[in-house]
């Protein structure tokens, strides 16, 4: 007999202009791990504000039962205090306040009279809670000072301070390395065991299969089907197929093999520290790409691929850079910024697009052209005709989905935002692209339109290094892949020649 913990039915919610969800239903049984799984837009971080009274009651079309019970959240604190609790993939810390502060903030351990706070008992409990979640640190350490796989088990333990009943986790694993990944997704099985059911909205499908119990596809606000794992065996071409409404086939697009030409891009002994530490943090790397090319650079985490990136492409982050070279078409190149790079015809993706790579509160015309303003630039005037002309030759050229070139960034899904950064580049007229993390938290759809935009972009004769965390993009992308491991590079494989277990023996070597 079933113990349903919560059930949805018939939740619509609807944004100006926009139907967000129609008439969504959702089950969850009590101690299960449930998935939800849908492209960028879908609706599934809309469905779990709406549960967690983000968006409040009296804002939606619908029912929440929680044990049995109709509920009407009216805030965050309201779900919290019937033990819901939400985490979401940009973290809700205090970099400058300790663990046991972050933990407790906001219901907080008081001493008699209600006045002061029993920081003793605070630490005490923190401790407790820390054990919970696997996480043997001291509580009195400043959460900035932790690695982003402890962070996110800080904020479990957070929730877990609060009793919490069901767990909500928005792209657990987005930001962690394939290590802390899987620590993530064992102490999850760990809190079923205690009793907590798990809600993962996630875009890894293999990290699905592995943990669900159910998976639940949404597709354009709607409910497409549940999923039950231990009823008979779930495939990623099936979930996939439910998410997109259409067969993909292989997820990696095919690409015509052509002999690769000449070198286009070689980074020659290059070594670095930094300024802060002294530490050395590249050492004696070579690398290089040919025209016509996809080199993939893969490593764990902290292994030095971005660092790498971000020093070769003008070193806006001041390292200090002791020694090495970069050669472009055969010719030595001195980069002293950014701006010299983009000029040579190098250009970066950032990993980052949210921080780094766009200006959310502006529109996709803006977000284009910044990289290239000298091209529009007549005298001090830009040209606003041409910014608009060759704004919208890149939004079709991508396949940007947005019905104008005005529409602010922030309001596109993850997908589309990703293809305004890299149309941003593309209007640098670049002959070297390095894609940093090119597909991170993005839908299984839009990752098979940037694979795909990758190969045109490469037919054209374009040279592109692809750093990825993901092993099998790199494995199903990459022509040539180099391996990273402590700051110097470990291995190189051809496509032919790289497996999993190849490249993750290289990419442990110290």
């Amino acid at each position: 007999m079933s113990d349903t913990i919560l059930e949805m039915r018939d939740i619509t919610k609807t944004f100006p202009g926009v139907r967000a969800l129609h008439n969504v239903n959702f089950t969850v049984e009590r101690g299960e791990i449930h998935c939800l799984v849908g492209e960028n837009g879908a609706g599934k971080s809309t469905l779990m504000k709406v549960l967690s009274g983000v968006y409040p009651y009296g804002d939606y079309e619908g029912e929440i039962l929680y044990n049995g019970e109709a509920q009407r959240f009216h805030s965050i604190a309201d779900s919290e205090a019937k033990g819901i609790a939400i985490i979401y993939q940009e973290l809700a810390l205090i970099p400058e306040l300790s663990i046991y502060e972050n933990i407790y903030f906001g219901h907080e351990i008081m001493n008699a009279g209600g006045r002061t706070v029993n920081w003793n008992a605070t630490i005490v409990r923190a401790r407790e809670m820390l054990d919970k979640v696997g996480l043997n640190v001291d509580p009195s350490m400043k959460v900035k000072n932790l690695g982003v796989g402890e962070q996110q088990l800080v904020e479990i333990a957070k929730a877990l301070s609060k009793d919490v009943k069901l767990l909500i986790l928005d792209e657990p694993t987005a930001s962690l390395n394939e290590s802390d990944s899987q620590n993530l997704l064992e102490l999850l099985r760990g809190l079923r065991k205690q009793g907590v059911t798990s809600i993962m909205i996630s875009h890894k499908l293999r990290e699905i299969l592995a943990i669900a119990d159910t998976i639940t596809v949404l597709r354009d606000g709607a409910t497409i089907c549940s999923l039950d794992t231990h009823a008979e065996p779930v495939t990623e071409p099936e979930i996939i197929r439910n998410m997109v409404g259409r067969d993909l086939g292989n997820i990696y697009p095919p690409r015509e093999k052509k002999p690769a030409g000449e070198v286009a891009f070689e980074i020659r002994n290059w070594t670095m520290r930094d300024p802060l530490t002294g530490r050395e943090l590249l050492h004696n790397v070579n690398l290089n790409v040919r025209r016509g090319e996809i080199v993939g650079l893969q490593g764990l985490m902290g292994a030095g691929r971005t660092e790498l990136a971000l020093s070769v492409f003008g070193n806006p982050t001041g390292y200090v850079v002791t020694s090495g070279e970069v050669w472009m078409d055969g010719k030595k190149q001195h980069f002293k910024s950014p701006k010299d790079a983009i000029r040579a015809g190098l250009a970066y993706v950032s990993e980052d697009r949210k921080g780094n790579g766009l200006v959310l509160i502006q529109d996709i015309k803006y977000n284009i052209s910044l990289a290239n303003l000298e091209e529009l630039t007549h005298g001090l005037v830009i040209n606003e005709n041409e910014e608009i002309r060759e704004a919208g030759k890149l939004r079709d050229s991508i396949n940007i989905k947005t019905p104008s070139i005005a529409q602010k960034v922030v309001n596109l899904s993850g997908g589309n935002q990703q293809k305004v950064q890299i149309a941003k580049w593309l209007f640098a007229r670049p002959r070297v692209l390095i894609l940093d993390e090119p597909t991170r938290g993005i839908d299984v759809g839009a990752k098979y339109e940037i694979y795909t935009i990758m190969n045109r972009l490469v037919e054209e004769g374009m040279s592109i290094i692809m750093i990825s965390s993901e092993l099998p993009e790199v494995l199903g992308m990459s022509d040539r892949l180099y391996v990273m491991s402590a700051g110097t590079i470990t291995g190189e494989l051809s496509a032919e020649d790289a497996t999993e277990q190849k490249v993750m023996a290289m990419a442990v070597q110290s």
